[in-house]
């Protein structure tokens, strides 16, 4: 009888539970994608994304803004060429970020909140130690990669301070990057928007005080970016630690999970050190384009930030689908994690193709924002008119690259991209140079690299997991698993 007592008592706990669960996800700003009409849903989740993007890129934005109209020519290269060494420190975490995205969407799919609590403390302790070792590893590699990139002299001052107060302060970048991608994993996309926001504006004042009134050149921009960024990842921390879900901060249990880093390194590593090479090789390509002397350095660095634009709603659209599929694969759902693919690349290419049009129409006055100098304009002009055209490919890569992800593969769309973006491009390029092909040759090194990479994943894509019959539902086996 004690027995038979003891039984139901823990079917009462294991219903209570499920009960408080439920209340506490009703106050919650979280959202389960595991029904509802999906292109609703990629909606509400992708356009509060896309504004934090648009709102993150105006970090470099304004930067290369300021700079351009109140410092120099030589500073806007400055600014705009270390973006390759920069992201290539940052895409290392943030690929990390992503194996933590896709096992926190999965465990909130399937509702096993021990999971969910043991990821997201994982997450949190590893980020801290990233942080370290990101600031060290910059700081070290700032003169090398400079280096490398074959850098001009009248450049090379700036852009060695530049980069020497941002990495010195990349901290704050980590750990909102890695926060706010906890709160995209269970379907809030809006908190983490407003934090941006807010970061981001902080950020424009700082810019216009440290190098209009205190005259500090670029040193102003770069110090500026990291006291904001600091704001964006105190406001984050201070919203995990408030919440009262299953993956809300509890520092006293802060730790390190075996099981969950293993699979979060399992997912994280392929594409950390997918981003992370393509930055690197990046560095490469940024010395050719080096090559052409500082104005083509700055029409480069001009066009760079307008593309950033281009690119936002496919990357929110992609991050969406990440965590869509995630749920709904982890909830046993694969029709309808396909159909969401299906519609997550649909109005990808709506939103490319359009924002492509409007950017070829105003190339001109677009480029005029950055600098008053003709030569520099051309440049730039010249980049936007040969490239952008392109840009619809890169939405097959990047839907079906989240969509892989989102099943736990991400080794695969880790090999293409590197073959296609790494490998490729730099046999491209060499040929480039050993044939003398000149700066249109050089300037169509990224498409041809997209369109080699969306070919190869549409195929990888097709014979995924998601198309294969299953003979026992997609939920079964992923309980049998853990």
């Amino acid at each position: 009888m004690a027995e038979c007592d003891g039984i139901n008592k823990s079917r009462d706990d294991a219903v209570n539970t499920k009960v408080y669960w439920e209340e506490i996800a009703m106050r919650r700003k979280d959202a389960d994608m595991t029904q509802g009409v999906i292109w609703k849903q990629f909606v509400a989740f992708s356009v509060p994304m896309a504004i934090g993007l648009l709102f993150q890129q105006m970090y470099n934005t304004v930067d290369t803004l300021v700079v351009g109209r109140f410092v120099g020519r030589e500073a806007l290269a400055a600014v705009g060429s270390t973006a390759s060494i920069i992201n290539m420190m940052v895409g290392l975490c943030a690929g990390l970020s992503t194996g933590a995205s896709v096992v926190i969407s999965q465990t909130y799919g399937s509702h096993d909140h021990k999971r969910l609590h043991d990821a997201v403390h994982t997450t949190i302790s590893v980020t801290f130690i990233l942080c370290l070792l990101a600031t060290s590893a910059g700081l070290l590699l700032i003169d090398p990669m400079l280096a490398m990139m074959d850098t001009p002299e009248d450049v090379l001052p700036d852009a060695r301070a530049y980069l020497t107060i941002y990495f010195a302060g990349m901290t704050g970048l980590l750990i909102y990057n890695m926060g706010s991608g906890i709160l995209r994993a269970v379907g809030d996309s809006r908190r983490p928007l407003y934090f941006l926001v807010f970061s981001a504006l902080i950020n424009t004042v700082f810019d216009l005080v440290f190098v209009v009134y205190f005259d500090m050149g670029v040193r102003g921009v770069a110090v500026a970016t990291i006291l904001a960024q600091g704001l964006s990842a105190l406001l984050v921390l201070v919203t995990l630690t408030r919440e009262q879900g299953s993956y809300g901060i509890r520092w006293h249990e802060l730790g390190i999970s075996l099981r969950e880093l293993k699979q979060i390194l399992g997912i994280g590593m392929p594409s950390a050190v997918q981003q992370g090479i393509t930055s690197f090789s990046n560095v490469f390509v940024q010395s050719y384009i080096n090559a052409f002397g500082s104005a083509c350095m700055a029409g480069y660095s001009s066009y760079g930030k307008l593309d950033a634009f281009i690119l936002i709603p496919v990357q929110s659209i992609a991050l969406a689908s990440t965590t869509f599929v995630g749920q709904n694969w982890g909830a046993g759902q694969p029709e309808r994690a396909r159909e969401g693919v299906r519609q997550a690349l649909v109005i990808s290419l709506i939103a490319t193709v359009s924002l492509t049009l409007g950017m070829l129409c105003f190339a001109h006055p677009l480029m005029s924002l950055f600098s008053s100098d003709e030569e520099v304009i051309d440049y730039g002009v010249r980049f936007l008119t040969l490239v952008t055209p392109f840009y619809f490919t890169i939405c097959f890569n990047q839907i079906y690259g989240g969509a892989l992800r989102g099943v736990g593969n991400a080794k695969a769309p880790m090999i293409i991209m590197l073959s296609s973006f790494v490998v490729f491009r730099q046999l491209y390029l060499l040929v480039t140079r050993l044939f003398h092909l000149g700066f249109v040759s050089v300037a169509l090194a990224y498409p041809m690299g997209w369109l080699l990479c969306s070919t190869l994943l549409i195929i990888c894509y097709r014979r995924s997991v998601l198309f294969r019959k299953a003979k026992e539902p997609v939920q079964e086996k992923n309980n049998a698993a853990a």
